[in-house]
């Protein structure tokens, strides 16, 4: 439950008084309610500071920068911060319902205009997360030197760790580099499976829960193929606005294999032996 001491203080933030707290479900890594006013409804997540202490401060950027591209909705009226040894993020509260017709194409036309927002380097200003692993964000100036350093050896160092094994990588590092395409970075979600977009209550494509960089848009597009739940509408209007690279499709399993690690770290075994046949697909 939410303690009094922290009611009282989004009270405050607000400056509204909250008549009721709702938990809710499916939060793996905070607990996380929804705060109800006089005339308005909050999401607050809530978690120690000692566990994720930059966690909240970290998606609040990313919100920040998916919201000034003016493509999806994104939660709005975001605030961050650490009371006692409490760290939170709250945002506003967005209701669902039915998807518009022609969802998926809006939902292509959208991303597209997302990945058209550029940097001249591949990174971020900072760090993140992806989902409680940091994630990094050291700029780099080509797509195959950010992928490999900031994205594929951490995770492969982590798993080392875990006690995973791995050999060859070097030659596949030199495979991977030259299958890369180096097109221009994008902003990328850079977590977009099907759990992380939601159908705003106008029935429009809503964006939640971000790991963003600027980075291959192919990572997106694989993410979104790896676990399905993405109309195929989506990609033909996406490639009838922002063409992919030629063997795009090819290229999946490779951007696929950032995913796998992670999940490999976070969950556990049942994830090897599919990171493994990757891998040994580039020796």
């Amino acid at each position: 439950m939410l303690s009094p001491k922290l009611k009282t203080h989004f009270e405050q933030l607000l400056s509204e008084k909250i008549n009721a707290v709702i938990p809710l479900s499916g939060g793996d890594i905070n607990q996380v309610y929804v705060l109800h006013t006089a005339g308005q409804k909050f999401v607050v997540k809530i978690n120690k500071s000692s566990a994720f202490p930059t966690l909240f401060e970290a998606e609040a950027k990313g919100l920040g920068h998916l919201y000034q591209t003016n493509t999806f909705r994104i939660p709005d009226d975001v605030r961050w911060g650490k009371v006692n040894e409490t760290t939170f993020l709250m945002l506003e509260f967005i209701g669902s319902a039915t998807p518009i017709k022609g969802f998926w194409s809006v939902f292509g036309k959208k991303l597209a205009k997302l990945h058209q927002t550029t940097r001249p380097y591949f990174g971020f200003e900072e760090d993140n997360y992806i989902g409680t692993l940091k994630q990094y964000n050291t700029k780099k100036s080509i797509a195959s030197e950010f992928y490999i350093t900031q994205r594929l050896e951490p995770q492969f160092e982590l798993a080392f760790q875990k006690g995973f094994s791995f050999s060859n990588l070097e030659q596949f590092y030199k495979n991977v580099s030259a299958e890369i395409p180096n097109e221009p970075s994008s902003l990328i979600h850079g977590d977009l499976w099907s759990g992380n977009f939601m159908v705003d209550n106008n029935g429009m494509p809503c964006l939640i829960d971000p790991s963003v960089s600027y980075a291959s848009r192919e990572m997106d597009i694989a993410m979104m193929h790896l676990f399905g739940g993405f109309d195929q509408k989506l990609f033909e209007t996406y490639n009838e606005i922002f063409p992919l690279t030629p063997n795009w499709r090819d290229r999946l399993s490779l951007w696929q294999l950032y995913y796998l690690l992670v999940h490999l770290n976070l969950f556990g075994s049942s994830y090897y032996p599919r990171v493994k046949s990757i891998v040994n697909g580039y020796i």
